[in-house]
C-alpha cells in the first residue's frame, strides 16, 4: 500500500474475542499519477457488515471495494459529490448481490468513507462506524450514529451515558443493502484540517469498548500503527464481543 508523505496511516483489523469470522472491511487508496493525486487525494473507507456467517462478510466486502472502485475512476469537479455517489453505487451492488444469491438476502453493512484532498476533509458516512476528528487534545465525533439508541439521545428520552449500556444500542436505522434508500451524512463544507490533527475511522467492535477519552489518549501517545495496536487490545481486553477495526490518519 503506497502512502504518500504528509500522513502517517494505519489500518488494522481483528476477529475479537467472540466471532467466528470478520465482517469488517477497510480499504485505501489513493492514485498513483502526482497530477491525479493532487485531484483525488487519499480516500479511505470502513464497513462493518451484518446478516449472517456469509452475509456481513460479503456485504462489507462490496461497500469497500465499491467504494474505491467508483471514486477512483471518477473525473468530476466535486469529490463530495462523487464520494456521496460512490456509497450509493455500493447500496445497489451489495442489494443486486443478494438479488441473485437468495441465501444473502437481509445482508447490509455500515459504510464510513473519507477523502483528503490538500488540508480539505470530506466523508460520507451510513450506519454506527464512526468518524472522529482529533485536535489540541480534544476529540469529536464528526459522523452520527444511525441507530435506534441515538434517536433516543437526540430526543432527550437518555443520555449519552445511559446509551452506551443500553441493550437496544446495536439496532441500526439506516444500512448499506437494506431496503429502503439510506440517508447519508456528509458535511456541508470540507472541514479544514491542520497539521498535528489525527481521524479515526472504526467499527462499534472498537467504539463500544472503548470510551471517546481512552481513544484520545492512545493517539496522543503514539503513533498510528502503536495507537491502533493498542486501541485493538482495549478492546479485545473488555471481552472483544464483536469485529474491531480501526484505520488512524495523522496529518503531517
Amino acid at each position: 500500500m503506497k502512502v504518500r508523505p504528509g500522513v502517517e496511516f494505519s489500518a488494522q483489523s481483528d476477529i475479537g474475542c467472540q466471532r467466528e469470522n470478520n465482517e469488517d472491511s477497510f480499504g485505501y487508496w489513493e492514485p498513483e499519477e502526482d497530477e491525479q493525486f493532487r485531484k483525488k487525494g487519499r480516500l479511505a473507507v470502513v464497513a462493518d457488515g451484518m446478516g449472517g456467517y456469509e452475509g456481513g462478510q460479503e456485504a462489507s466486502r462490496i461497500a469497500v471495494e465499491t467504494v474505491v472502485s467508483f471514486y477512483s475512476g471518477f473525473t468530476g469537479d466535486d469529490p463530495q459529490q462523487v464520494l456521496l455517489s460512490a456509497v450509493a453505487a455500493a447500496h445497489e451492488q451489495i442489494r443486486e448481490h443478494g438479488f441473485t444469491n437468495p441465501q444473502l438476502q437481509g445482508m447490509g453493512t455500515t459504510c464510513t468513507a473519507i477523502v483528503l484532498i490538500g488540508n480539505s476533509l470530506y466523508f460520507a458516512h451510513v450506519g454506527d462506524s464512526r468518524l472522529y476528528l482529533v485536535r489540541d487534545e480534544k476529540i469529536t465525533q464528526l459522523t452520527r450514529d444511525h441507530s435506534y439508541v441515538s434517536r433516543l439521545v437526540e430526543s432527550g428520552v437518555i443520555s449519552k451515558e445511559e446509551a452506551e449500556s443500553h441493550p437496544q444500542r446495536n439496532i441500526l436505522t439506516a444500512a448499506l443493502g437494506t431496503a429502503n434508500d439510506p440517508v447519508m451524512d456528509s458535511p456541508g463544507c470540507p472541514e479544514a484540517l491542520r497539521s498535528g490533527d489525527a481521524l479515526i475511522l472504526c467499527t462499534d467492535g472498537l467504539w463500544g469498548q472503548v470510551h471517546d477519552a481512552e481513544i484520545l489518549s492512545a493517539i496522543k501517545g503514539g503513533n498510528p500503527e502503536k495507537a491502533g495496536s493498542e486501541l485493538i487490545q482495549l478492546a479485545r481486553g473488555r471481552g472483544g464481543p464483536d469485529n474491531i477495526t480501526v484505520e488512524i490518519l495523522r496529518v503531517n
